[in-house]
């Protein structure tokens, strides 16, 4: 095939007096003034020392606005800037015989010489982060969170991290590691306060962004009633000095405090300045939005589902194979139930998800009193679904979240002897929790390492007063060989002391996770070795460790991260069982 004949004359995109022409001024969008724009302003500089890019024409829009001028911060103060003269395109290079024009046009104008512009940001883009001292005790990887935007550190700061990185607690741990990171960063670089440290320097590509120190004393005038030795109140008032330093640059970034500290950021609004919380440690916005394991499956799913379905009966189970648009939302090893009156209930759980089809296999009856487990049963439709992910030796972990009295200490801790005592496929239970107050910690215990988590485990020797009554025919002498058999098989660890250990082959119940951070959730599930099972329980609604939420518990993490794994489930209990006392004061109180 031939090719086209060259076009005889040479298109171009803009004329020469084009690109000579100045932008009319932009309105300021919080004053509602205009101002010109700097020298040399209609360019973006998209690489550091590469050829500015002609910017394209403005809109009326704010996204265009957005993506006509790019955030970057502002890294020293604005320099007068003489833009040098611009040579037509159409003059910079003359376009070869079988060049289109349009690509001619575009190497004409990449080619002209313009002079370097400073990086211009939007209002409400440029921002310098000062980061309270929990922040970074809370997490240590906490520099490298904020994209584009710049981190400032006050030397208070410091002072404070240096005060806490004595001891095994994890408090100190991420005290020394936040160290260790600014350590990396402020090795070979530079500490001159106008030109900060690339975050970028330790491989953390998404931090865009530039650390700041505070290396010089700042002129600080706070109110009276604040007290000026008090370290919040120190960090309080640099972030005032270098609002009011940002203030009198043209262009200058917006300076927000960054806390963990609700009394701190409320007395930073109270003196006017920006405050937030540390949003980027939550896994989710709402608690309410948190996976629940469980599915109700469509009233007309048989009217839909009944003609393509294949079923199929195998190990005393019926499996179904179906396809549609129910196939997307479903998860593996999640549960769906369908209850309609006049009809036989279906609960079935999703073991493999292909393509475009599902297959779901229904469940073992766990309600029922021949199938009782250490001699529970399951009294709700959750309960049931509970004790089939417990009693399944291919799901490795499991995670269990409801309100109070829904059962979840004592189904796992059936499920535990049941499967080390009868079934002998694990050696023996682990139990452990965080060990954070609800009141005021009543101070050192004695005795060893067991005897000083006995007073946390309450709720386990509840439960296993409960199991152990269940065999009334075993007579009192009969119920205490058997206690002192199953006390045999459980010990109790400290988390203080998981860092290290591996478990083979044992039946691990985590009590109270809610309380436990992302970091904390890792450490103990990573402890997990070849046959062993991990339990996760809580309750999201009782957190007691500081600076924790529900989107930021280790527990709201672990349920995120693992769903959809073959190996893993979840159920979100939601009929309380303990008493109607219990029930009501869940609701009411």
């Amino acid at each position: 095939m031939p090719l086209p004949k060259p076009p005889a004359t040479k298109a171009t995109i803009l004329s020469p007096a084009d690109f000579e022409s100045q932008a009319a001024p932009r309105a300021d969008r919080k004053g509602g003034k205009s101002r010109a724009e700097p020298a040399g302003g209609g360019s973006l500089d998209l690489f550091d020392g590469g050829a500015p890019v002609a910017a394209p024409q403005r809109t009326t829009t704010r996204a265009a606005a957005r993506q006509a001028e790019p955030a970057a911060p502002a890294r020293s103060p604005a320099r007068a800037l003489t833009p040098a003269p611009v040579t037509p395109p159409a003059a910079a290079r003359p376009a070869s015989p079988g060049m289109p024009g349009k690509q001619a046009s575009l190497v004409a104008e990449a080619a002209a010489p313009k002079p370097r512009a400073r990086k211009s940001r939007d209002d409400g883009h440029a921002k310098l982060f000062v980061l309270d001292t929990n922040v970074l005790m809370h997490d240590p990887m906490s520099l490298f969170r904020f994209e584009e935007h710049d981190v400032f550190l006050p030397m208070i700061t410091l002072e404070e991290l240096d005060g806490h990185k004595k001891g095994m607690s994890e408090v100190a741990r991420n005290a020394r590691q936040v160290s260790r990171e600014m350590d990396g960063l402020a090795t070979g670089g530079s500490l001159d306060p106008t030109e900060g440290i690339p975050l970028s320097k330790t491989g953390h590509k998404d931090a865009l962004g530039k650390l700041f120190f505070q290396t010089m004393l700042l002129d600080v005038q706070l109110p009276a009633g604040l007290p000026q030795g008090k370290a919040d109140n120190q960090i309080l008032g640099v972030v005032k000095s270098l609002r009011e330093a940002e203030g009198l640059k043209p262009g200058g970034r917006e300076v927000v405090l960054v806390s963990k500290d609700i009394n701190m950021r409320v007395k930073a609004r109270a003196l006017g300045l920006a405050a937030e919380d540390y949003f980027n440690d939550k896994v989710l916005e709402d608690g309410d939005l948190l996976y629940t394991g469980v599915l109700q499956l469509p009233g007309d799913f048989w009217e839909r589902h009944g003609k393509t379905m294949e079923s199929w009966q195998q190990g005393g189970q019926t499996y179904y194979r179906i396809a549609g648009p129910l196939v997307p939302a479903l998860m593996v090893n999640q549960f769906v139930y369908l209850e309609q009156p006049g009809a036989a209930a279906l609960y079935a759980r999703v073991t493999e998800i292909t393509g475009k089809t599902a297959v779901l296999k229904t469940l073992k009856d766990f309600t029922h009193a021949k199938n009782s487990v250490w001699g529970v049963t399951a009294r709700n439709r959750e309960q049931n679904f509970a004790l089939n992910l417990l009693m399944d030796p291919e799901c490795d972990f499991v995670s269990l979240t409801g309100t109070a009295g829904t059962g979840k200490t004592l189904m796992t801790l059936a499920a535990g002897l049941s499967q080390v005592l009868d079934d002998r496929r694990y050696t023996e239970i682990i139990v452990t929790r965080v060990t954070v107050p609800v009141g005021e910690d009543i101070g050192f215990l004695p005795g060893t390492e067991e005897e000083k988590m006995g007073p946390w485990m309450g709720a386990l020797d509840d439960n296993l007063e409960v199991l152990a009554k269940g065999d009334g025919s075993a007579g009192e002498w009969g119920r205490a060989a058997t206690q002192d058999l199953v006390r045999s098989k459980i010990k109790i660890k400290s988390l203080n002391f998981m860092r290290g250990r591996t478990f083979l082959n044992k039946f691990v119940l985590i009590d109270e996770a809610q309380n436990l951070t992302p970091k904390q959730m890792k450490t103990l599930i990573t402890r997990a070795g070849p046959g062993t099972k991990i339990v996760c329980l809580g309750n999201l609604a009782q957190i007691d460790t500081p600076y924790l939420t529900e989107g930021s518990s280790g527990l709201t993490y672990a349920v995120d991260r693992f769903k959809g794994w073959p190996h893993s489930g979840h159920v979100m209990l939601a009929r309380g069982e303990r008493s109607r006392l219990a029930d009501f004061a869940s609701e009411v109180l």
